[in-house]
């Protein structure tokens, strides 16, 4: 990024921030959304969804989920992307005769569209549900429940766990093979341990931890052992005695689990095992089948992660064989995919190996072939490859680091192609070579579309906007990009949403919203919600920023975090706020700061290592000491505490509380398997020492975030702050009253 640029847009961006646009002689004063339109989406809604396109059938069919009023389950509809025509596709409504009402299950149901199966997850048994013939089969009887359920490629088996062994069962016969006998407690096999789950495998993979071969003859799988791993106690309140959940949890410097990696033939419990050994402090990653089925792509890292080895192992032998190495000096990261090109000649990988997020083929051996993008922006993700036409759809932020866009490449690297359009944010979904893809488009101040385009880049349709035919009508305080400059020199991307009849002379509250973890940017240059609009109307102004690690600078940017959490976003966000005070609009003793998770670490180091810049701030189930997060995360960008002390003692908001000063209200649930509320009782006991004064909202059960009463409570709890501290003036208890669960979203 070329900055002296960026800081002449950044002037621009002010003047026109800073100016008052007259109003039109003769023009109607248009009306202000209300409360029940801003929180509970009453008519007339200003907005509405954009037709749910989930994915591609074949390179010619897109698939839409579509609600309809008083069915339980949306229909699947497949739409030909030339013509519009549509037909109904798989439903599991059309065995609501066989199942009665129960056919929208907690439990998560898989399918093979292209055989017309679905398997699903009824009273702890499997069932088997085929639209070809309509009929529903059990496959599995008994009192244990069977987990993550996946069909092979050929749709004619289904592997699942069940007690921590993994087994299978042939769709046809209902035959059923166990491939482990030595899952317990502590022992899992095709299942996560906690660590995997919540850091390199996802939280996606629902604790999924196997994979099959394309064709359907194998099935990779981890065997974790955590018998060594400290475990943390969780206490719930429930009932008379309470209880404790007692959970495997490594934190920084703790031992890990002990991994082995093993391919199982299907229907035969013949594992071989990998060549790894199990008693190295190390990791692995997620796993990639080669097209020809004849290779298993594993990853492996050092306990240090900053050396990444790809290994290819050998089913029937489980040899390894190393095909590349990654190595960097702060932190080398998984790669979350691998692509393989169909011949079986090569593969393809997102790597941050040289500054910036890029492309690279290399052959099935490890040998570079080329690198395929390059220059000071972001690749985000690999979209499709049409191997005959040697063409590969990405997605990237190059454009502007705040939007993202569709582009073409060939696996030359030659002829890169912009296929998306406009200053906006894209969220595409590319059929399966890239002959057609849908875009969900949107800006901060514009709501989103949705179109159908082909391959090039040609627009056929639109599918739909989210405006309704109100909204045009209505007066909306929208958001608008800027960027704020630091002292040495960064242009700090963020977005603010100023209030209505806003007065450069009048002094405001801000509110701050942050993220800030390491290459975890929040500010993007798309439509979020209306719901910024009751602050605006209360004369709040509501700002995002994004400082240097966060991914917009690229792994240089985010490498200045190594070894030293806090330091830099500190540095940036105590610049942001000496930037707002010299605004004539700013009123600096109401600068509130609140976020979640590593947010809520960032808030609490506002408030202690940042006091007399920030004035306020709500942190919401804050990590207060990297000593007591989990191992891999906290080790990726500290290393360990005992090789980094002082860093930890330095990253600690423990550390820094003694200069707190200020209005701290500190959020956490009780039962938080991530970010455990030891961390926030530990502040809270260092705090009351000092005779600190700060408030505490706790909520019991409560996770890693919440949903339900609690989530309500917690919003009207958040605005009672709100209005007695930034806005000043009496809080509408009555408007409030009128939340309810059904207008919250599950918090993340």
């Amino acid at each position: 990024m070329n900055r002296n640029v960026t800081l002449r847009r950044t002037g621009m961006v002010l003047c026109a921030l800073l100016s008052l646009a007259p109003a039109v002689i003769g023009e109607s004063p248009r009306e202000r959304p209300s409360f029940a339109q801003i929180f509970k989406n009453a008519e007339p809604r200003l907005t509405r969804p954009v037709p749910n396109v989930t994915g591609w059938a074949d390179d010619a069919r897109y698939i839409e989920s579509r609600r309809s009023p008083g069915v339980p389950r949306p229909a699947t509809i497949l739409v030909d992307a030339a013509s519009g025509k549509e037909q109904p596709g798989p439903d599991l409504q059309e065995f609501a005769d066989l199942l009665g009402t129960d056919i929208d299950p907690a439990s998560s149901v898989t399918s093979a569209l292209s055989a017309g199966i679905y398997i699903y997850n009824a009273s702890h048994d499997l069932m088997c549900l085929g639209t070809r013939g309509h009929r529903a089969m059990k496959l599995t009887s008994g009192p244990e429940e069977e987990h993550t359920p996946v069909i092979s490629p050929d749709g004619k088996h289904v592997a699942f766990t069940r007690e921590h062994d993994l087994y299978s069962v042939e769709i046809a016969t209902g035959k059923e093979t166990r491939y482990t006998t030595d899952g317990a407690a502590l022992i899992y096999n095709g299942w996560a341990a906690w660590l995997y789950y919540e850091e390199i495998l996802g939280r996606a993979s629902q604790y999924r931890a196997f994979w099959w071969s394309p064709d359907s003859r194998s099935i990779a799988f981890y065997r974790f052992d955590e018998t060594g791993v400290p475990e943390f106690p969780i206490f719930v309140a429930d009932g008379v005695h309470g209880s404790t959940e007692r959970t495997r949890y490594p934190k920084a410097g703790d031992p890990n689990p002990r991994v082995r990696f093993g391919i199982v033939p299907v229907g035969t419990p013949l594992v071989t095992w990998a060549g790894f050994d199990e008693t190295v402090d190390q990791y692995f990653g997620p796993v990639f089948w080669t097209p020809n089925s004849k290779a298993v792509f594993v990853q492996w890292m050092n306990r240090g992660q900053d050396s990444l080895v790809l290994y290819g192992v050998t089913p029937g032998t489980g040899k390894a064989e190393r095909v590349l190495l990654e190595h960097q000096a702060s932190w080398v990261d998984w790669f979350e995919s691998i692509h393989f090109l169909q011949d079986n000649s090569g593969f393809i990988v997102l790597s941050d190996r040289n500054g910036w997020p890029h492309l690279y083929l290399h052959s099935m051996s490890g040998a570079l072939r080329a690198q395929l993008t390059d220059g000071p922006w972001a690749v985000t993700g690999v979209e499709a490859i049409h191997d005959a036409d040697r063409t590969l759809f990405f997605t990237a932020r190059k454009e502007a680091s705040t939007r993202t866009d569709l582009y073409s490449v060939r696996l030359d690297g030659k002829k890169m192609r912009r296929l998306t359009f406009g200053e906006y944010t894209h969220t595409v979904k590319v059929s399966p070579h890239g002959a057609y893809f849908t875009t969900q488009y949107s800006s901060v101040s514009e709501p989103p579309r949705l179109a159908l385009l082909r391959g090039d880049g040609k627009i056929i349709r639109e599918l739909g906007t989210s405006k309704t035919e109100a909204f045009d009508s209505y007066e909306l305080a929208l958001p608008s990009m800027l960027t704020i400059p630091t002292p040495d020199g960064y242009a700090l991307p963020a977005v603010i949403t100023r209030p209505f009849d806003f007065d450069p002379t009048t002094r405001y509250p801000v509110l701050i919203s942050v993220y800030g973890g390491p290459n975890a940017g929040s500010v993007y240059d798309g439509w979020k919600s209306l719901g910024g609009q009751w602050l605006a109307r209360e004369g709040v102004i509501q700002m995002s920023v994004d400082h240097r690690g966060s991914g917009h600078f690229g792994k240089t940017g985010a490498a200045m975090m190594h070894r030293k959490l806090g330091t830099w976003e500190m540095k940036d966000y105590i610049a942001v706020v000496q930037w707002l005070r010299a605004q004539s609009w700013v009123d600096s003793t109401r600068v509130c700061i609140t976020g979640g998770s590593y947010g809520g670490y960032v808030t609490a180091l506002a408030l202690t290592a940042g006091a007399g810049f920030f004035t306020h701030g709500i942190a919401e189930y804050s990590v207060t000491d990297w000593k007591l997060y989990d191992s891999h995360y906290t080790e990726r960008f500290m290393d360990s505490p005992a090789e980094n002390p002082e860093g930890y003692h330095e990253a600690s908001v423990l550390t820094h509380a003694h200069t707190y000063h200020g209005s701290l209200r500190l959020v956490h649930g009780t039962s938080d398997d991530n970010v455990h509320m030891q961390n926030t009782i530990q502040l809270v006991d260092t705090l009351e020492d000092l005779n600190k004064q700060f408030e505490l909202m706790l909520y019991p059960g409560g996770r890693h975030g919440w949903g339900g009463p609690k989530a309500v409570h917690l919003r009207t709890d958040t605005y009672r702050y709100y209005y007695e501290h930034l806005i000043r003036k009496p809080f509408p208890e009555e408007l409030f009253k009128t939340l309810d669960v059904s207008s919250m979203r599950r918090r993340p």
